[in-house]
């Protein structure tokens, strides 16, 4: 899909390399700028999930001549992605204005948790942070303190997948005007934009009431543990899956559940709810389930998702526990990314093109 596209990725940590997998999912050529760390033997580096499908070279930038070496890479490129804190590419040489000096058409993005400006921009922090002051970490569970999201919420869907659109934006509006533009995907940002589906809602779901809210606090939207420990969730949303829901439990006509979005009801009904679950296994209740429209599955543990008969169908984990195909899928594309690179692996290679096209 972006066959003909290059990117420079400078080595960082978490979203910014799975931003960089997905667009070489999508069919980029990513160049990695690792680190030199561990002497350059390549057969001692870790090979890591997140480079699949990427080359890699190893550059020193504080060095002279691996700082040209970069350069020669920016103006190669399509693309930058750093996932660096506010100001390390400038001190470096390589900030966006440098990067625009050099290619005036690139796309330059950035990856951080507070954005490039702000009283937060150079302080640390992490993706349970981002979403704590975005707001949406107010609805993380029902029982105080909030739970810990899995850090895919923020760092990979409140970032990554920001960047990854930015830059599939930029790279179109550089193509039709030959003008590159800087992508500030914050964490931050991208978690208070996702609080759009929430808010939009509106009504029940807008009360400053942890647990009280349209999803955080009814007996139909959250999980229970099962006889043998394991859990099962639930979100019967809608009227008519609701029904189906007390259907399967034989539940359609006690009284006791017959006002789904009243607040006053929902504690009490959670507990009965906890006590019928809590009679039987999990895969029983997967089993009883299994063919319903009452929104309810089991929750896996990852070993168990990848045997999952509807991700197995789906080809999901087809190549190998851990590697995950290409997602979204295209009715015309097809892609098996090259396995994930050692660090430098590919140094000789990429200079070498460098020099064939006259930028070394």
């Amino acid at each position: 899909m972006l066959q003909g596209t290059r990117i420079i990725e400078f080595e960082a940590l978490g979203p910014a390399p799975f931003a960089g997998m997905l667009l070489a999912d999508l069919g980029a050529e990513v160049i990695v700028v690792h680190r030199k760390s561990g002497g350059e033997n390549p057969a001692k580096q870790d090979h890591n999930l997140l480079d699949r499908g990427k080359r890699s070279i190893t550059l020193d930038l504080k060095s002279a001549r691996d700082l040209g070496i970069a350069q020669a890479l920016i103006r190669s490129a399509d693309g930058l992605t750093e996932g660096l804190r506010p100001g390390v590419m400038e001190r470096l040489g390589l900030g966006p204005a440098q990067a625009h000096a050099l290619n005036p058409a690139l796309v330059y993005g950035r990856m951080t948790g507070w954005g490039q400006d702000g009283p937060r921009a150079k302080q640390a922090g992490h993706d349970l942070n981002y979403l704590a002051l975005s707001g949406a970490l107010f609805y993380a569970g029902q029982a105080e303190p909030p739970f810990v999201p899995p850090t895919m919420l923020g760092d990979i869907g409140a970032g990554a997948m920001y960047l990854a659109v930015g830059m599939l934006a930029g790279l179109l509006k550089a193509r039709q005007s030959g003008q590159g533009c800087v992508v500030d995907a914050a964490i931050v940002d991208g978690a208070s934009h996702m609080m759009a589906l929430l808010l939009s809602i509106g009504g029940q779901f807008s009360t400053s009431v942890r647990g009280q809210s349209l999803l955080d606090g009814p007996h139909w939207s959250r999980c229970y543990t099962c006889a043998d420990g394991r859990h099962i969730s639930v979100q019967c949303l809608e009227p008519k899956f609701y029904a189906l829901f007390l259907e399967q439990l034989g539940l359609s006509k006690d009284e006791g559940f017959a006002n789904q979005f009243d607040p006053a009801h929902w504690s009490v009904l959670t507990a009965r709810l906890a006590g019928i679950f809590a009679a039987k296994p999990r895969d029983h209740w997967a089993g009883l389930f299994a063919q319903s429209d009452a929104c309810v599955v089991p929750v896996l543990s990852p070993d168990e998702a990848q045997q999952d008969p509807h991700l197995s169908a789906r080809g999901i984990w087809a190549d190998g526990p851990r590697s995950p195909a290409l997602a979204p899928r295209f009715d015309n594309y097809t892609h098996t990314p090259r396995p994930s690179p050692a660090k430098g692996q590919d140094s000789a290679a990429i200079l070498q093109d460098l020099k064939d096209k006259g930028l070394l």
